[in-house]
C-alpha cells in the first residue's frame, strides 16, 4: 500500500477563489499531473506558525498514489504552486498556495547528506517539521490511524500528543458555524 502524503495549505485568495476553493482546484491539479487523490482530510482553519497578524490559513492533508519518484514529484508540486501564482518571498510569508510533501512511504531522504543528490532540488523526507506542527498533524490523522514516523519511529497518535502548545486548529466548517 502507498503511503505518500501532501500537505496543502493557502491562507491569500487566488484566481480560484477564497484559501479553501485553492485547496479544492489543487487537488484537481494534483490529478491532472500522475498523482491520484486516495483520501482527503477536511480543510483545517489554523492559526499562522510561528503565530503572527497574518490571515489564517486553510489546510489539508491528502494520502496519495503517484509513480513519479519523491524528487518528480516534488517538482510537479512545485510546478503547481506556480501555476497558481505562488511567489516565494520570506520564509512564513503568507501564501496563495503550499503543497509539502510530508512523506513518501517509509523513504528517508536528508538531501545534504547525500552529496550525490546534488542536482536534484532540496528534498527531505519525512518532512523535516511534520511532527511539530498541529496543522499537518490532525488532518493527517484523519485519513490514517497507524502510521509511524519513519525517523522519530513514533505512530501519529503519539506525535500528536507530543505537538507543542499554542497552535489553534479547527475544522473549517466548524469555524464556519460560529461566523
Amino acid at each position: 500500500m502507498s503511503l505518500i502524503f501532501v500537505a496543502l495549505g493557502a491562507n491569500l485568495p487566488s484566481r480560484f477563489g477564497a484559501p479553501h476553493e485553492t485547496l479544492a482546484a489543487a487537488k484537481d491539479a494534483m490529478a491532472g499531473h500522475g498523482i491520484h487523490i486516495k483520501k482527503s482530510s477536511e480543510t483545517f482553519l489554523t492559526a499562522p506558525v510561528p503565530l503572527s497578524d497574518q490571515p489564517w490559513y486553510h489546510n489539508a492533508v491528502v494520502h496519495v498514489e503517484t509513480e513519479l519518484s519523491p524528487f518528480r514529484l516534488l517538482e510537479v508540486l512545485q510546478d503547481i504552486e506556480n501555476d497558481f501564482g505562488r511567489v516565494r518571498t520570506v520564509r512564513n510569508a503568507p501564501r496563495i498556495l503550499d503543497l509539502d510533501l510530508i512523506a513518501y512511504n517509509d523513504v528517508i531522504l536528508d538531501k545534504p547528506a547525500l552529496p550525490e543528490l546534488q542536482s536534484l532540488p532540496e528534498l527531505i523526507v519525512p518532512h523535516p517539521r511534520m511532527h511539530e506542527r498541529a496543522f499537518v498533524l490532525l488532518p493527517m490523522q484523519e485519513i490514517i490511524k497507524d502510521w509511524t514516523h519513519p525517523v522519530l519511529n513514533r505512530s501519529l497518535s503519539d506525535l500528536v500528543a507530543l505537538l507543542p502548545s499554542g497552535q489553534a486548529v479547527q475544522r473549517l466548517e466548524e469555524a464556519e458555524e460560529v461566523a
